[in-house]
């Protein structure tokens, strides 16, 4: 048998399971009937505990490094135990104030977003991670400036004044004429709007040959949206705090799995895809090892929760990274309290957008 229900386990079973998953949680090493029988809280023989042990290994729950060690859960132990037993409780308000007061050091949101990641990072003894809303600044223009023949550099100018380049290659038969139609027409549109705005818009009137472009200057119009639209979705932006506290007395044990984990922590895009897995969700979700194909091979823990602004509408979220013995009914509360005080500050406008 694999993958037991609470309902097919006794009594017993169930709190030994229980026992050994909260004994992993807090230590990081396997538990054995020894120390089971030696807490108290087990009226059973070791002999007895061992033969539960062992029952619950064969359901698929367990797991044993070693012939002569303990058990420890596997990954489909932990979710039985998150899904059907933990006990989540509210944070502390210790908990809450460092929460808070991260999150109320002013400045800029990026400022404040990781003060709050490195809040949960110390609280939670994983790595706090937090994804940043993408900034919607409202544009002012967009020009092309010839570089060559065949290339161009495009700038665009935000109403905060921030400027951003990039270099693109120009379509044949791209002379000044093309180059200042298409800047005209680019400007025209985009002044006072997002990009996401202007490019829905643009798009659509080029589509529907309602442009007044030639074929020329609109294949430049599409190529001048592209390198940012592309850009945008190579470069999430995350707020990650706290590396070394994976680091832990119980990760020297397996260096390897830390050390993957590590280097998993280096791909931003790639954890921002595991961070958009949550953003549908009302609370906290919760990926148990390879749950997710990214922390596969660490057998790593996320827990995710999204915060959102003043209409509701998900704007980022905020998480937890660690191993699979992550105190989940501590971190889950945290990680869902701070998704709810960063919603509370934006709809307040708590944050300076410069």
């Amino acid at each position: 048998m694999t993958g037991a229900t609470l309902s097919e386990l006794s009594a017993r079973a169930r709190d030994i399971f229980r026992l050994v998953v909260e004994g992993y949680i807090a230590s990081g090493l396997p538990v054995g009937s020894k120390t089971l029988a030696g807490s108290g809280a087990v009226n059973l023989s070791p002999a007895s505990i061992r033969s539960v042990l062992q029952e619950l290994q064969d359901a698929g729950l367990l797991a044993a490094p070693h012939t002569s060690a303990g058990r420890m859960p596997t990954e489909i132990g932990l979710r039985l135990f998150v899904d059907g037993i933990m006990q989540v409780a509210e944070p502390s308000i210790t908990e809450r104030e460092q929460i808070e007061r991260g999150l109320a050091s002013g400045g800029t949101i990026e400022a404040a977003l990781a003060a709050a990641s490195s809040a949960l990072s110390e609280l939670s003894a994983g790595a706090g991670v937090i994804m940043v809303p993408r900034r919607e600044a409202r544009l002012v223009q967009l020009s092309f400036v010839p570089l060559g023949p065949a290339r161009a550099l495009a700038v665009m100018v935000a109403e905060d004044g921030s400027v951003e380049n990039r270099v693109l290659d120009l379509p044949a038969m791209a002379g000044a004429g093309t180059l200042e139609q298409a800047s005209n027409y680019l400007t025209s549109r985009l002044a006072g709007r997002t990009l996401a705005e202007a490019v829905a818009m643009i798009r659509d009137e080029i589509a529907g040959g309602r442009s007044a472009l030639d074929a020329v200057s609109a294949d430049l119009v599409q190529r001048g949206l592209a390198v940012w639209s592309i850009d945008a979705a190579q470069r999430p932006v995350l707020v990650v705090r706290g590396q070394a506290n994976l680091l832990d007395e119980a990760a020297l044990h397996d260096i390897e799995r830390v050390r993957l984990l590590l280097e998993e922590l280096e791909g931003a895009e790639a954890i921002a895809g595991v961070l958009d897995a949550a953003r549908e969700a009302e609370s906290a979700r919760i990926f148990i090892g390879s749950e997710n194909r990214l922390f596969s091979l660490s057998g790593s823990s996320v827990i995710a929760s999204p915060w959102r602004d003043g209409d509701g509408r998900v704007v980022g979220v905020v998480g937890v990274i660690g191993p699979t013995r992550l105190n989940y009914a501590r971190v889950v509360p945290m990680v869902d309290f701070t998704a709810q005080s960063l919603s509370k500050l934006i709809a307040q406008d708590g944050f300076s957008r410069k």
